[in-house]
């Protein structure tokens, strides 16, 4: 597929649309260490203790609100394919035609009851010699794996959820301590996926003491303060700022409680203080508590993978304030944690500010203050008083009436489809496969030769974009709206992605080009440019592309001939022929129509 001509009007064209919308890349955050700035408070207010409860008591859980109706949703072909375009890496044409033959119910418990494929076991497999892992896996091998199971895994759902989770618990290779353990950053995005269908405060326990999250956000090894030390907050201030609860306290809704017109502050400068105290002891499992265990000087085979252990001789047994409790000096580290964590969960933030960013990530950048009051009612209560529920939060998600309303067109519907989807959605709708089962699918974070974004290699703990970024200078912002994808969106990716896609389409990805699609279906209605835009439509746009961009890439599609059919000719036939599907996927996935996930 060789349009220089088309290939320049639709770089300009996109380029005209990144300008008015604003993007520009460039991220915040300390890529080494992940680390944040906690806001300036200049006037700490007092801890203040939940009606109803001692300064020893963990925060109650708020009171249970009503959740949501439980819901079963029936799908038209293009209904399924939206559903599926949010809740998998992408529909292909069996899937669609699996959920129009049932129902959203019938499809949630298949996928809740799917067994979980371990990343960490591929890896082991690959270097089964004994103590080869440590010294040979790179994270080129988990991308391998990664790829395996979001493009081929039977258990879709789960490997979208679990790819959002590592978009907001971030750990990322770029970090120096991180970057060597290959096999435990597999396992923490296994940890991810485990919990995806188990409770939040599980999935949190998960994420807090896990060591790559340790080596990540700098509390593993983190010690009691002594006269010359205090404990490291980078943990504890993250824990708060961007995976539970945020910086502002929240209505139900997700909207921002005010006082005198300003927001008010989550946590204190005082908060973060007390909080790390109790993330301090933490290091490396192991059968004892030694120093040089806790040091790493002495090491456990599995303790990539293995949840930390505290250490009580490096644990702080002074009094642990914050958010309103108190931990007792002798509590233990265990008990400590457990605290801390039972009160980031039951907070009243825990269920709008996760449930927004899980919207975010699935199904609109910018969900309507209902849409989110009523997923934060499915977290505060499954429908049978359980609170955190990951299955009725994500069922909430991706059937919420906001979500399956049709197709609007307004500035706050949908959301700007990442990179790594787009390419996980072309894979999946044109069967891509590699016949050796390896999907050495590695150097992507470049933008200009890649897509600018990689799996669990993310520049910061902020991930690849911020959730409440504003595109500066747009009809976003001054909408009052964010579109956190646009902050990796500029003319170098946008030039890339159209450069790369027209080469995956064309010759396939991975090493070797060993990815390939498979478009049989799609030259089977070569000679019928109409018929086969409709099929490329349903599986990459949901039946959503407008009577223009269709028009428009008809004629495209038509103005390449096929010659009439002689004895000697097939080679050109088919060439023809194979230059129309390519051009027709290609314009698809170049579009505006597509980028902007409706």
């Amino acid at each position: 597929m060789t349009h220089p001509t088309l290939r320049r009007l639709l770089s300009i064209t996109l380029l005209s649309l990144l300008a008015a919308c604003g993007g520009g890349g460039g991220g915040g955050g300390d890529s080494k260490t992940g680390s944040t700035q906690n806001p300036d408070v200049s006037v700490v207010p007092p801890a203040i203790t939940a009606p109803g409860t001692s300064p020893g008591d963990t925060i109650p859980p708020p009171p249970l609100t009503t959740p949501p109706a439980k819901q079963t949703a029936t799908f038209t072909r293009p209904e399924a394919s939206r559903f599926l375009g949010r809740a998998t890496f992408g529909p292909d044409m069996a899937a669609i035609d699996a959920l129009v033959a049932s129902d959203s119910d019938v499809w949630f418990r298949a996928q809740f009851s799917k067994p979980q494929t371990l990343h960490r076991k591929y890896i082991d497999a690959k270097y089964s010699a004994a103590g080869a892992v440590a010294t040979k896996a790179v994270p080129n091998d988990f991308y391998e794996s990664f790829w395996q199971q979001a493009v081929r895994g039977d258990d879709q759902l789960r490997q979208r959820v679990a790819f959002a989770l590592s978009e907001i618990f971030v750990v990322s290779t770029q970090n120096e301590a991180v970057w060597p353990q290959t096999r435990g950053v597999a396992s923490y995005y296994d940890m991810l996926g485990q919990q995806a269908f188990g409770n939040f405060r599980t999935l949190l326990q998960g994420v807090a003491t896990h060591p790559m999250m340790g080596l990540y956000l700098s509390h593993l090894r983190n010690q009691k303060e002594a006269a010359t030390r205090t404990p490291d907050e980078n943990f504890a201030r993250e824990v708060m700022q961007l995976f539970t609860i945020g910086l502002y306290q929240l209505n139900a809704d997700g909207s921002l409680k005010l006082s005198g017109g300003k927001p008010i502050d989550t946590y204190t400068r005082d908060d973060v203080s007390g909080l790390a105290k109790v993330f301090t002891g933490w290091s490396w499992a192991g059968p004892d508590q030694a120093a040089n265990r806790f040091y790493g000087s002495v090491a456990d085979p599995d303790r990539d993978w293995k949840p930390m252990q505290n250490y009580a001789a490096f644990h702080s047994t002074s009094e642990k304030r914050f958010l309103g409790v108190s931990a007792a000096g002798a509590g233990g580290g265990e008990a400590d944690m457990a605290l801390a964590l039972d009160t980031l969960f039951n907070h009243p933030n825990a269920g709008p500010f996760f449930g927004r960013q899980l919207i975010q990530r699935l199904v609109s950048s910018n969900p309507s203050p209902a849409y989110v009051g009523r997923v934060a009612a499915a977290f505060a209560n499954n429908g049978s008083g359980v609170r955190g529920d990951m299955q009725a939060v994500i069922r909430a998600v991706l059937l919420d009436p906001d979500a399956l309303a049709p197709a609007g067109t307004s500035l706050r519907t949908g959301k700007l489809r990442e990179p790594l989807v787009r390419l996980g959605n072309w894979m999946r709708a044109f069967n891509a496969k590699d016949a050796a089962l390896q999907y050495r699918i590695y150097y992507l974070s470049d933008p200009l030769s890649g897509l600018g974004q990689n799996p669990m290699n993310a520049p910061s703990v902020f991930n690849y974009f911020r959730p409440s970024y504003v595109p500066p200078n747009s009809a976003l912002a001054t909408a009052g709206l964010v579109a956190p994808e646009m902050q990796i969106t500029s003319e170098p990716s946008v030039t890339g992605y159209l450069n790369f896609m027209q080469d995956a389409i064309r010759g396939g990805v991975a090493e070797s080009r060993a990815v390939r699609a498979d478009y049989s279906a799609e030259l089977a209605l070569a000679d019928q440019p109409a018929a086969l835009l409709e099929r490329v439509n349903l599986l990459l746009m949901s039946g959503n592309m407008s009577s223009r961009l269709r028009s428009k890439i008809v004629s495209a599609v038509t103005s390449i001939a096929i010659p009439a059919a002689s004895g000697s000719n097939a080679a050109q036939v088919t060439t023809a022929k194979t230059n129309r599907v390519h051009l027709a996927i290609f314009l698809a996935m170049a579009s505006p129509e597509y980028l902007v996930q409706k």
